[in-house]
C-alpha cells in the first residue's frame, strides 16, 4: 500500500552538538509507536558505539514513523562541523527541518552553519526550544535570539523538554501543518537521490534514496548516473528501525535499495538512481564529491597487515563516503595510505573505528593540509603532504587554504580567544553583538594553523563556552617553509611538516626538545637536528648507553684504562654506521600536541 503523496513529510533535525536531538528523536519514534517498548534505548539511532560513548552523532540516519494517518520520514543528521557534506545530503532529500536549540545555552556557530544551509534548499523551519525543564534554562532569552536569526513570530517557536517528552506532540503536529508535502510526479521517469549507504557483508551496498520523481519496482533494471554502472533492484523497502521490503516504492517516498554491490567507489552518495529503459533527462543537482581539508598518513604498524588496511579502509568508505585515500610510501614507515579527511574529529573517529570494527593497529602522521605549490615555470602543482614538495629552487610561491572562522562567546573571553586567534595569524574581520553579552567574531585564518589543536585550546580558554564554525574562503600567498627532522643525518619524511617561516625556528627547537624525552637512548649518540633545506636551526642529542668498561681494571698503568677506552669508542663508532633509530608512535603523537 502506497502512502498518498500529501501524506508524507520529509524532515530532519538540526542543531549543534549536544543539544539534544537523539534524543528528541527518541521521544517522536516511542510516540508514534515505532519502537516497541522493550527495543528502546537512549539514542536509539546511534547504532555505532563511538557514537553513544561521545555523546555525538557520526552518521546520517534515516526512519519511517506513522502519525495521525500520515508517514513521517525523518532523516537524522550529524551536529559537528566535519559531518557538513552529511548534513548537506540530508537537507537536500527533505522539505523541512526542526531547529533544535538548548535553552540553556542558546544559538551556537554550528545552528547557524545548519540552518543556512537549510535556508539555501528552501526548507520550510520549526523552530524548537529543548530542555525547557532545567533549572538554568533562560527561554525566553533564548527565543529573541532564535527570532533575530530566523525573523519568525514569537508564537512559531515551540518549547519542549525531550528528555520528559512534555511538548514532543506539539512538535509532531507542527510537521504535519506546516512542513509542505513533497513535489514529484510518480508517473514520470525515475529520479531518485542517493544520500547515504551502509555496508552490509551478507548482502553488499545499502544505499538509502529518496525519490524525487517517478516510481520504483522491485526487480527493476536501474542505473546510477554519475558512475554509469547498471543494476537489478534485488530488493526494494522503506526503513522502520529493521528494513522493511516492499513491492514497490513511489515519489516522495524515503527507501533502500539492495543489489548485491560489491564495491564503494560504486556508490556515491549524491548520485541519481533512474531507469534504464525509460531515464530522466538529467541527474539532481547539488550533487558534489566530498572535499577533505586536513591530510595525513596512515601506516599499518606491521608492514604485512598493508593489504587489511586498504581492506578496512574501502570498507569505510562505504560507510563515510567523505573518505578519500591513496597509497604512499616513507621511508620511515614503509607502505600506507595518504588519507584526507574533513577535520580532525572527523580523523579521530576514522582512527578510533579502524582499531575497533577492523582491529587495525595503525601509526598516523602528522595531519597536514593540501597547499598550491606553484612552479617558476609557471606550473601549479596540488601538495598534500610536505614530502611532495619540489625543491626550493623551483618554487616561485606557495598559496595556503584559508577559512572564514565564526566564534561565538560571551564577552568575558574575548581578550584570551583574540589572542589566540591572531596567535594563530588570524586576522580580525568583524565581531558584533548577537544578544545580552553573547558576541560573534569572525577572522580570516589560515587552515593549516587550526588543524593541529586550535579547537581544544578554544574550547579550554572559553571553559568549553565558546562555539566554533568555519566555510574555506579560497587561497592566498603564503610565506611557507619545509621543516624537515632528522635523525643522526637521516631525514625523518614521517615528522616534516610545512610552517610559515616566522614560527619555524620556535617550532623546529620544541619539536627537537620533545624528541630528546621521547627518543629511547641507544648503545651510541642520537643527534636530533630540525633543518630548513641546507641550514641547521635547532640541535638536541641523545646521550648513548655506556656501559663500566674500567671496573675490572683497578690500579696499573693509565694506558691500560685509555686502551679500554679507545676499543670501546672503536665499538660505538662502527655501531653508530650500522644502527639505526626506532621512533615511537609516541613521537608522532606528541608532535601534534607540542605545548
Amino acid at each position: 500500500m502506497q502512502p498518498n503523496m500529501d501524506k508524507i513529510r520529509n524532515f530532519c533535525i538540526i542543531a549543534h552538538i549536544d543539544h539534544g536531538k537523539s534524543t528528541l528523536a527518541d521521544r517522536m519514534l516511542e510516540l508514534t509507536g515505532t519502537v516497541d517498548v522493550r527495543d528502546m534505548e537512549n539514542q536509539v539511532l546511534d547504532d555505532m558505539e563511538l557514537e553513544k560513548e561521545r555523546g555525538i552523532t557520526i552518521k546520517s540516519h534515516a526512519i519511517q514513523m506513522a502519525y495521525k494517518g500520515y508517514t513521517l520520514n525523518l532523516i537524522d543528521t550529524p551536529g559537528h562541523v566535519d559531518f557538513s557534506y552529511e548534513v548537506s545530503r540530508s537537507i537536500a532529500a527533505c522539505e523541512g527541518a526542526v531547529l533544535v536549540v538548548d535553552a540553556t545555552q542558546g544559538v551556537q556557530a554550528q545552528t547557524i552553519s545548519n540552518l543556512y544551509m537549510a535556508i539555501e534548499h528552501d526548507l520550510e523551519i520549526i523552530p524548537v526550544l529543548n530542555k525547557c525543564d532545567m533549572d538554568n534554562a533562560m527561554p525566553e532569552r533564548v527565543e529573541d535570539e532564535i527570532v533575530d536569526l530566523l525573523g519568525c513570530k514569537r508564537e512559531e517557536i515551540l518549547r519542549c523538554s525531550a528528555k520528559t517528552g512534555e511538548g514532543v506532540p506539539e512538535i509532531l503536529d507542527a510537521i504535519v501543518e506546516r512542513i509542505p508535502a513533497p513535489k514529484g510526479d510518480p508517473s514520470a521517469p525515475l529520479q531518485c537521490l542517493v544520500f547515504d549507504s551502509v555496508f552490509n557483508s551478507f548482502r553488499g551496498i545499502i544505499a538509502y534514496f529518496k525519490v524525487v520523481n517517478g516510481t520504483l519496482h522491485s526487480g527493476d533494471l536501474v542505473r546510477f548516473v554519475n558512475t554509469g554502472k547498471e543494476y537489478d533492484a534485488d530488493e526494494i523497502g522503506i526503513l522502520k528501525l529493521d528494513m522493511s521490503p516492499r513491492k514497490e516504492i513511489s515519489a516522495g517516498n524515503v527507501g533502500y535499495i539492495i543489489s548485491g554491490i560489491k564495491t564503494s567507489t560504486e556508490v556515491k552518495v549524491g548520485d541519481t538512481i533512474t531507469h534504464v529503459a525509460r531515464p530522466c533527462d538529467k541527474a539532481i543537482e547539488g550533487f558534489e564529491e566530498a572535499k577533505p581539508m586536513v591530510f595525513a598518513g596512515v601506516y599499518p604498524i606491521e608492514s604485512e597487515d598493508y593489504e587489511d588496511l586498504r581492506a578496512s579502509l574501502e570498507k569505510l568508505q562505504l560507510n563515510d563516503a567523505s573518505l578519500t585515500f591513496q597509497p604512499e610510501s616513507s621511508m620511515a614507515l614503509g607502505f600506507g595510505f595518504r588519507c584526507g579527511f574533513l577535520g580532525l574529529l572527523h580523523m579521530e573517529i576514522v582512527q578510533e573505528r579502524l582499531d575497533r570494527e577492523f582491529d587495525m593497529d595503525v601509526i598516523t602522521t602528522v595531519p597536514n593540509v593540501s597547499y598550491n605549490v606553484y612552479t617558476k615555470d609557471g606550473g601549479m602543482i596540488e601538495v598534500h603532504n610536505p614530502a611532495g614538495m619540489p625543491d626550493l629552487t623551483e618554487i616561485d610561491r606557495i598559496e595556503e587554504p584559508y577559512i572564514r572562522a565564526s566564534v561565538i562567546t560571551t564577552a568575558d573571553f574575548i581578550g584570551p580567544i583574540m589572542t589566540l586567534c591572531l596567535g594563530k595569524r588570524g586576522e580580525l574581520v568583524k565581531q558584533e553583538y548577537i544578544s545580552g553579552n553573547r558576541m560573534e567574531l569572525l577572522f580570516d585564518m589560515p587552515l593549516g594553523e587550526i588543524v593541529i589543536d586550535f579547537y581544544d585550546k578554544l574550547k579550554s580558554i572559553s571553559k568549553g563556552y565558546a562555539s566554533f564554525d568555519w566555510h574555506m574562503n579560497g587561497f592566498r600567498p603564503s610565506n611557507l617553509v619545509k621543516l624537515d627532522i632528522l635523525l643522526n643525518g637521516e631525514q625523518v619524511d614521517a615528522l616534516s611538516t610545512l610552517t610559515h617561516r616566522d614560527n619555524a625556528v620556535d617550532f623546529g627547537r620544541r619539536m627537537c626538545e620533545k624528541l630528546k624525552e621521547l627518543l629511547p637512548r641507544q648503545q651510541f649518540d642520537i643527534a636530533i637536528q630540525a633543518a630548513i633545506g641546507a641550514k641547521i636551526i635547532a640541535r638536541e642529542t641523545v646521550k648513548q648507553v655506556r656501559k663500566d668498561v674500567l671496573a675490572k681494571c683497578y690500579g696499573g698503568d693509565v694506558s691500560r684504562k685509555r686502551k679500554l677506552l679507545e676499543k670501546q669508542k672503536r665499538g660505538k663508532k662502527r655501531m653508530k654506521q650500522i644502527g639505526n633509530v626506532e621512533v615511537p608512535q609516541k613521537a608522532f603523537l606528541a608532535v601534534l600536541k607540542l605545548d
